[in-house]
């Protein structure tokens, strides 16, 4: 296979053990913990977001490895670290809590000086941690910066995650880049690290990105990225770059594979728009309408090849479908409990889709989806916090992934899941992350030079 779902099959592939997280010291600030206790009393719907946001922030807030202030890559309340390395980061979902911490100031979650505070801390270290060609890996020990490999050949610079996190440090350089002495420092610090990633070295002289590039094993990875999958903004960033961007013949040759990457499928009635790797039927994993769009908008937004705004709410209502019917009968999918996407399983981790199903529902599917599926979007979280309620949420908001049927509820959590989910409900309710990402002058000039319009 010449791709990957983020994270699960390569996991699964290259044998990991499960690795904890623990929850770092509490930062000494005004934002108060969630308490594990929930509130039950809301009196509107406004309200009710506002709080379920707000746990899910405190990811970043209060669960955050201290040296760097970016996302643990796993947080587990049930005190079971498998592999003692409490103090890895991720580099993904890292850019998806940097997005949340935007949410925070907006929503008075915390105070703007203590944001700037934080970004200028977690800007300090990426520009001391470890870059291969600019480019982070991605998992990083926190305390030090020194790259923790992800397979004994992953070892370098991971160009999909780092694209994650750019995508969540330019919305900050926007959201400051006007403000007060400190706020400009740090919009310039962000700029620079963006000025430095060398898009063009990961081209490896071919007319298509590729996934890694490690010191030790160059290119023997060989991963290039051809879609459809979660990788879409990895090209958007590349062809905006002002110093290294690459020429829009890799996102035609490359990506879209000189047009193979249209679909004529269609499940449920809906059409799928663009070929999902490897899970052509229905769609896959959710995370695909997540990650690439926490700052790219996709209202509108079209190319020769998709409508985005189609393909992603087709995308999430081929999976509600999928959910609500239940081929499989596994014990509590319903309209109401529904979301596949790549997550801890019953067994290990697993990339859950229709095609991929194993009765495990996670969370982030439904909740990040409020922007496509507002009404559907809504009717699940409040099944999972008001019918599910303790079995399911924690001092970071709702766990991982559960199942039902194997009576399966697992205190955890992964940064990747369960950061997006404050960023995609914010768009949903304000579009503050896709203005300020779509306000870049670098990211209009790229999508233009792709043949992108914004309708």
């Amino acid at each position: 296979m010449n791709t990957y779902f983020r994270t699960g099959v390569v996991t699964l592939l290259l044998g990991f053990s499960l690795t904890a997280c623990h929850e770092a010291k509490k930062s000494d600030t005004s934002a108060e913990s969630t308490a594990n206790e929930r509130k039950l009393d809301f009196q509107s719907d406004d309200e009710f977001l506002t709080y379920i946001q707000k746990a899910h922030f405190n990811y970043m807030w209060e669960g955050a490895e201290p040296t760097s202030g970016l996302a643990c890559e796993r947080i587990h309340t049930d005190g079971v670290y498998p592999e003692n390395d409490a103090d890895i980061v991720t580099t993904g979902g890292s850019g998806f809590g940097i997005a949340g911490l935007l949410v925070g100031i907006e929503r008075g979650f915390i105070t703007r000086e203590e944001g700037v505070v934080r970004f200028h801390q977690i800007a300090d270290y990426l520009a001391k941690a470890d870059r291969f060609h600019g480019v982070w890996p991605h998992w990083m020990h926190g305390p030090t910066g020194k790259v923790k490999p992800f397979g004994q050949k992953d070892n370098g610079g991971d160009l999909v995650e780092s694209a994650f996190l750019m995508q969540g440090l330019l919305c900050v350089r926007q959201y400051f880049k006007d403000g007060n002495e400190s706020e400009k420092a740090l919009a310039a610090k962000i700029d620079q690290l963006w000025r430095e990633m060398e898009w063009t070295w990961y081209l490896n002289g071919q007319d298509v990105l590729y996934w890694h590039w490690s010191p030790n094993y160059a290119w023997e990875m060989n991963f290039p990225l051809e879609g459809y999958n979660e990788c879409l903004i990895t090209y958007i960033l590349a062809a905006s770059s002002p110093t290294y961007p690459i020429p829009a013949s890799a996102y035609h040759n490359g990506w879209a594979r000189k047009g193979g990457i249209k679909s004529d499928a269609v499940a449920y009635d809906l059409p799928l728009i663009l070929k999902h790797n490897y899970a052509e039927e229905y769609g896959g994993p959710l995370f695909w309408a997540h990650y690439s769009y926490i700052g790219l908008c996709p209202v509108g937004l079209s190319d020769r090849y998709a409508n985005y705004w189609d393909l992603n709410r087709n995308h999430v209502l081929i999976d509600y479908r999928y959910c609500a019917e239940n081929p499989k009968g596994f014990k509590g999918y319903s309209d109401a409990c529904w979301g596949l996407t790549a997550s801890y399983s019953v067994k290990g981790y697993n990339a859950h889709m229709p095609s991929n199903d194993h009765g495990v529902i996670t969370p982030t599917a439904a909740l990040s989806s409020y922007p496509y599926t507002p009404e559907e979007s809504s009717k699940a979280l409040k099944h999972f916090y008001f019918n599910l309620g303790d079995s399911i949420w924690g001092k970071y908001g709702f766990y991982d992934a559960f199942s039902e049927g194997e009576n399966w509820y697992p205190r955890r959590y992964l940064a990747i899941d369960q950061c997006t989910i404050a960023p995609m409900i914010e768009n949903y309710r304000t579009g503050l992350l896709w203005r300020l990402f779509m306000s870049c002058p670098e990211i209009q000039d790229g999508l233009k030079k792709l043949g992108f319009s914004i309708q």
